[in-house]
């Protein structure tokens, strides 16, 4: 038989790196410009997280992450406006000019008219016509259409920069263009990462407040996963994961740990027509644990990931002095503990899971 399916979009691609954190983080300068901190800022809308964790590291975090006031809550909004609405009086000035804030409208990247705040660049994704009716500069985009055929447009603009301001020719065009062409109210998900906004911002004291916003919390939702296999990897076997068929195995290990999947679970008796799936041993056999799931769904900063990130490896992967080897790890290089942290965009256009082992030892994939 011939294959007539035709597949004229682009392909899934996996990026695999192991990389070692340096020796000493300051929580007030991270090194984002490292993994596993560049893929956290990367992706700068995540819909949801995970952390994967065994039980008995969870319970020397479990206080801080379920603290009303703690490393695993925060907040955000879903609110009605229009995009020149963002350019207008307090709400350019505190939030854009003098704070940081983060926003994006509802659409589909590639498909619908999209927009999206972020460090203080406004992006602006629309179709070709509604391009040519802005009148301003931009670049095309792919969109997995036909080839030399461009229908998608990115437009971009630094909101910080001093020619930014009313009056000015540049910023006079793009608030023209809000006004007579990216006119509609929409919906949008709004954070403030000034930490005095989850007091301020339900009391109804922020320049948000005027459109009324819906004010939604990011708690964690704890999931056990009792009686599952897991692989018996330590620190100096995973040089060993470097061959792709290994590394997506893994991969796909820690996804079926996020679903709750119960063919990892070591009572699991399914029958082999439906299902040959084996939890991979990586040649070290596997073992029975007791693991953790812990999700946020909401509108989740990359901020908010590293915060959680260094509060689990700090306080969940301490070594006793006497084993330390001068790196965070042990001298024998057999420490078995790690967890794991993924993360969903929006739409489904980009996701990563970072596998961090007691000491500096860092998996990374990255999914676009």
């Amino acid at each position: 038989m011939l294959a007539m399916h035709r597949n004229d979009g682009s392909d899934t691609k996996f990026y695999f790196s192991h990389s070692l954190l340096p020796r000493y983080i300051d929580p007030h300068n991270i090194p984002t410009k490292k993994k596993p901190f560049s893929t956290f800022g990367a992706q700068h809308f995540t819909h949801r997280l995970d952390l994967i964790l065994p039980e008995e590291v969870f319970e020397l975090v479990r206080n801080r992450l379920e603290d009303e006031t703690g490393v695993g809550r925060a907040q955000y909004a879903r609110v009605y406006m229009k995009l020149g609405e963002l350019l207008q009086g307090d709400f350019f000035t505190e939030y854009i000019k003098k704070g940081n804030i983060t926003m994006l409208s509802e659409g589909r990247p590639l498909v619908d008219n999209v927009f999206s705040l972020y460090e203080g660049v406004l992006r602006i994704e629309v179709d070709r016509p509604t391009y040519e009716r802005c009148g301003l500069e931009g670049k095309p985009i792919e969109d997995g259409g036909r080839k030399h055929q461009k229908n998608r447009w990115v437009m971009e603009f630094d909101l910080r920069q001093p020619s930014m301001l009313h009056g000015k020719k540049g910023f006079s065009r793009l608030e023209w263009a809000c006004k007579n062409v990216l006119d509609q109210s929409l919906t949008w998900l709004f954070f403030n990462f000034s930490p005095t906004s989850r007091e301020s911002l339900p009391e109804g004291n922020e320049p948000i407040s005027t459109y009324h916003p819906f004010i939604h919390s990011i708690a964690p939702v704890t999931t056990s996963l009792p009686n599952v296999l897991a692989p018996e990897l330590t620190v100096a076997d995973l040089t060993a994961l470097y061959d792709q068929e290994d590394s997506l195995s893994l991969l796909e290990y820690l996804n079926l740990l996020s679903l709750d999947s119960p063919r990892v679970n070591s009572t699991d008796k399914v029958d082999a027509f439906l299902s040959r799936y084996a939890v991979p041993d990586f040649d070290n056999g596997v073992a029975e644990k007791n693991m953790v799931r812990v999700r946020w769904r909401g509108f989740i900063s990359p901020q908010f990931v590293r915060e959680l990130f260094l509060t689990v490896r700090t306080e969940g992967m301490k070594v006793k002095k006497e084993e330390q080897d001068g790196d965070g790890g042990t001298k024998n290089k057999q420490e078995k503990r790690w967890f794991a942290l993924s993360g969903l965009g929006f739409g489904g256009q980009s996701a990563y899971t970072v596998m961090q082992w007691a000491g500096r030892e860092t998996l990374v994939w990255v999914c676009e």
